[in-house]
């Protein structure tokens, strides 16, 4: 019984607050003081009073709010809260280090074509061995690299539609 009636007299306290003018004073201490009742400012505070916010003000301030236009709606976002910029970021990603890739390749390619023209054109023995171990690295970068543009192609082609259609990312954020 008394929580009930402590509950309803605090309801009815903050109803009472919300629409009363309240004074606010700061003493010689330091303490703030609040009130509703401007009488109840000691003389010495009143000219430092200050007041808060009237029930009439709020209705203005609610009223300029309002007249804030309302930013857009909140922005689509997949089932792990990620948004276009995320998969478009994850798309542009891959897209440039396919590029890199693609671009080291064909230096890779350019290189090996060199060392094969210098190697046939060679009649010394040391140097063709040195050619050879020379063109067989390079030929191993190569593999690399055509290993690595195609999980490159896949992630771009296979794998991120298939997250972005697991998570219901909207399919142009990664066109």
């Amino acid at each position: 019984m008394k929580k009930s009636l402590f509950a309803i007299a605090i309801i009815l306290f903050f109803f009472q607050v919300s629409f009363a003018q309240v004074y606010k004073w700061i003493d010689e201490k330091g303490v703030t003081h609040f009130t509703d009742d401007s009488t109840q400012v000691p003389e010495k505070y009143q000219s430092k009073s200050e007041k808060i916010g009237t029930s009439e003000e709020k209705g203005e301030a609610k009223a300029d709010v309002e007249s804030i236009p309302k930013k857009r709606e909140e922005t689509y976002k997949d089932r792990m809260g990620r948004g276009e910029d995320y998969w478009k970021g994850q798309v542009e990603q891959w897209r440039a280090r396919l590029n890199d890739l693609q671009h080291k390749l064909d230096a890779l390619r350019a290189k090996y074509n060199g060392l094969t023209e210098r190697f046939n054109a060679s009649r010394n023995t040391a140097e063709r061995g040195s050619l050879r171990g020379e063109r067989d690295q390079v030929k191993n970068e190569m593999d690399t690299c055509k290993i690595e543009i195609e999980e490159a192609r896949s992630m771009l082609e296979k794998r991120i539609p298939e997250e972005a259609e697991l998570n219901k990312a909207k399919s142009e954020w990664i066109k």
